[in-house]
């Protein structure tokens, strides 16, 4: 004891930032007083930008433990504001994806956790330059304010027990520098700099729990399945550390999500499921993840009791109420959540026909997203909420020569042959059925 606490008792000399660049990279382990130089130095802007790349790319290959991510984790929170929803009684439970193409969860597990009395606060970053963000989405609904600042976020989950804004810059601010950083440097698959800024962020919201949708395939930056397990793994053994429940499911981005990618269509499908109906593999994610945040929340106990949760709320139309109240409160026009036939409608449909007869073999998500944000990009760098494609056929259909892979809706007919090159790239068809992917791949609690 006496030991433990004259080592306690010295004082933390600076080390040089080279020193702590050599001591990644060859392997070493940071200690809780080095990670807090480090938070604090990128903070202050002590450290030169090579310095942190050079840390940045250390990481990278080095990795980090899962107490040094911990720590790591927890600087950043500490690095700004940290929401305190302590006297709000309820539980409150964060969900994050790593982002997907056609991904409407978000829009209607805010509702359904609010409906089922879970208190969700949605904060939204940065995805994939390729991903069509959940606040794109939300910007289809008019009027609709997406920025808000700590007061009012907190007085919306205390009257609404949702809310999903733009990423608030006294979150976690130092996590954005790095992040930033991650995407100049190629880091941006690094699994404790994941960990870490995932942790950083849903922490600071107030969140007691955290349910992680990890997404692997060519629509998501994380390409290897084994790769997306690992980051499950990680955040859930990181998260138990800081005394935070997690559960991770790792599931499939092969192909899109849903029937259609583009902003207001995809609004309109979030409607959909939320009255309950809408595409099967939405249907069964939303319910999946429903039922880990309603279990997680403690608001149901056994399986069979979070999926009757999560079904009554989707069909009694309360989770589809609170959606409108969570629009509402955010000065959205919530006559278009009541009739969706007002959102604007595209000038021209066509098909993408199949170039011959066959079965959908292969679809490259990624490529279906950045066709319809070029059709759908203006010079603002807005996205077009009556621009995207519908009707998509997935994998494991049936078609024949002509016969439409997609519906495409587009405004700007200049847009459309740089687009094209993108849809038909994104699909592969083959003479022999093939195996539809399983949408959940593993579970991680």
């Amino acid at each position: 004891m006496a030991q433990k606490s004259l080592l306690a008792s010295r004082k933390f000399i600076k080390p040089s930032f080279s020193y702590l660049v050599e001591k990644k990279r060859d392997g070493g382990e940071f200690s809780e007083e080095e990670i807090r130089y480090i938070v604090d130095s990128i903070l202050d802007k002590e450290m030169p930008e090579f310095q942190m790349a050079a840390l940045a790319m250390a990481i990278f290959f080095q990795g980090m433990s899962a107490q040094e991510t911990a720590t790591f984790a927890e600087e950043m929170m500490l690095s700004g504001e940290v929401i305190d929803l302590s006297k709000l009684a309820k539980p409150k439970i964060a969900k994050y994806s790593t982002g997907g193409v056609g991904d409407k969860t978000t829009l209607v597990l805010a509702p359904l956790a609010a409906a089922s009395g879970v208190i969700m606060p949605c904060m939204n970053g940065v995805d994939e330059n390729f991903v069509i963000s959940t606040l794109d989405k939300l910007s289809a609904i008019p009027k609709i304010e997406l920025d808000a600042d700590l007061k009012d976020f907190v007085k919306q989950l205390t009257d609404v027990n949702c809310a999903i804004i733009q990423q608030h810059p006294e979150i976690a601010p130092v996590d954005g520098i790095l992040y930033e950083l991650r995407q100049n440097t190629a880091t941006i698959p690094s699994l404790p700099l994941i960990t870490g800024s995932v942790l950083a962020k849903k922490l600071s919201e107030g969140a007691e729990g955290l349910v992680i949708d990890v997404k692997w395939g060519n629509g998501s930056y994380i390409k290897d399945v084994e790769q997306a397990k690992q980051l499950a793994r990680s955040i859930t053994r990181v998260g138990r550390s800081m005394k935070r429940r997690c559960v991770a499911l790792v599931t499939d981005m092969n192909q899109p999500l849903g029937d259609c990618v583009g902003t207001g269509l995809e609004i309109q499908e979030a409607i959909q499921l939320l009255k309950g109906e809408g595409p099967e593999d939405l249907q069964e994610l939303v319910l999946k993840l429903g039922m880990e945040i309603v279990r997680l929340a403690g608001v149901a106990g056994s399986t069979l009791s979070a999926k009757q949760t999560v079904q009554r709320h989707l069909k009694d139309g309360s989770a589809l109420e609170k959606f409108k109240e969570m629009v509402a409160a955010q000065g959205g026009d919530t006559s278009y959540i009541d009739d969706p036939e007002k959102f604007p409608k595209a000038k021209y449909i066509r098909k993408l026909p199949a170039p011959k007869r066959g079965y959908v073999h292969t679809i490259n998500a990624g490529m279906i997203a950045r066709g319809v944000q070029m059709l759908a990009s203006n010079k603002k760098g807005k996205l077009d909420p009556a621009v995207g494609v519908s009707e998509i056929k997935k994998v494991g259909t049936q078609v024949k020569q002509g016969e439409p892979l997609m519906m495409i809706h587009y405004n700007d007919e200049a847009k459309l042959d740089g687009a094209l090159e993108y849809l038909r790239s994104a699909y592969r068809l083959a003479p022999k059925r093939p195996n539809p992917p399983d949408l959940v791949v593993e579970r991680v609690a």
